[in-house]
């Protein structure tokens, strides 16, 4: 029996990849169903991408459904310049290779939670269109998911699409709001950890080393995501921002929290998909209306969390 039962929300891309495949290589952790999502790449794509992994896994069986294909509010970006044009830095498949769900995102969510109140973790790696399009048709999902982990946000730390948005809160803010607005269980694994949990040259060393289909697969796709980030910080490496949300989905004890509440800016000429995370102590919190309070993950210890991540990998 699994310990945790996983609904997966993302927009597979290079990082979300290195994400499943650390689940699939995690005891008491089970994948149950996958929903996609726009942001990195097309929704479709994303799809097609998580085919593509739970083949080479042995995780056929997972459903997928596939999700938003746009923002609720704004126009559609993805990013092909960090993903490669397919989402997978050129490894990704050309097509699907066996149909998808013929439910969307949302509507899987909804249908799993109902069967199984309470015994769902929602992971979202992407944008939140999908949890937020799922709120609108479900205003009763909060109370059937055991909690929702999310992958996204910053803060204390700088943004990094904009000064202050980091990218699947920037991809749907409005989405993101009504997200950290319900009453249910968040945790915001945001760019304050996801930016301390790098691997370098010795994790890539250790890949090659293993060479297994795994190991090379995950080698394959990191070229262009380090390609990427070698040309913003001139070092070899690369975050594990999808990956270090998957493992404290998995584990909460690999973070230290600050529990507050969040909001999204919405309108800010240069702030809109800001996470307004409000550190100051409760007394001088002076709302009428009182937020729900949001498990913000601050702190990690780097070596623990790498190497975690690692053992699932090479599992």
């Amino acid at each position: 029996m699994a310990d945790q039962k996983i609904i997966l929300d993302c927009d597979t891309g290079i990082d979300d990849a290195m994400a499943m495949l650390y689940l699939a290589g995690t005891p008491g952790v089970e994948v149950v169903a996958v929903g996609t999502v726009h942001g990195n790449t097309y929704s479709d794509f994303a799809g097609r991408n998580c085919q593509k992994v739970f083949d080479l896994v042995g995780l056929s069986h997972v459903p997928i459904a596939i999700g938003a294909a746009e923002p609720l509010a704004q126009e559609l970006s993805i990013s092909p310049y960090v993903h490669g044009e397919d989402g997978l830095g050129g490894f990704g498949p050309a097509a699907p290779v066996r149909a998808f769900q013929p439910e969307t995102a949302a509507e899987q969510m909804i249908r799993l939670a109902r069967a199984a109140p309470g015994e769902y973790t929602i992971l979202a790696v992407g944008p939140l269109t999908n949890l937020g399009l799922a709120l609108k048709l479900a205003p009763d999902l909060p109370k059937l998911v055991k909690k929702v982990v999310i992958m996204g946000g910053a803060a204390a730390a700088p943004g990094n699409v904009t000064a202050v948005a980091e990218a699947n809160i920037w991809h749907d803010p409005e989405a993101a709001e009504a997200v950290f607005e319900a009453e249910w269980p968040v945790t915001m694994v945001g760019l304050d950890v996801t930016m301390q949990a790098w691997i370098g040259q010795e994790e890539l060393d250790r890949m090659a080393a293993r060479g297994t289909p795994k190991a090379r697969f995950a080698l394959d796709i990191l070229q262009f995501y380090l390609k990427f980030y070698h040309g913003i910080h001139g070092v070899v490496g690369c975050p594990l921002h999808d990956p270090a949300a998957a493992i404290i989905a998995a584990d909460e004890s690999f973070a230290e929290y600050e529990t507050v509440p969040v909001r999204v800016d919405r309108r800010g000429e240069h702030t809109r998909g800001m996470t307004v995370a409000d550190r100051r102590p409760p007394q001088r919190n002076v709302d009428e209306k009182p937020r729900p309070l949001v498990k913000v993950a601050m702190r990690i210890d780097r070596d623990r969390l790498v190497e975690e991540f690692m053992r699932g990998l090479l599992a």
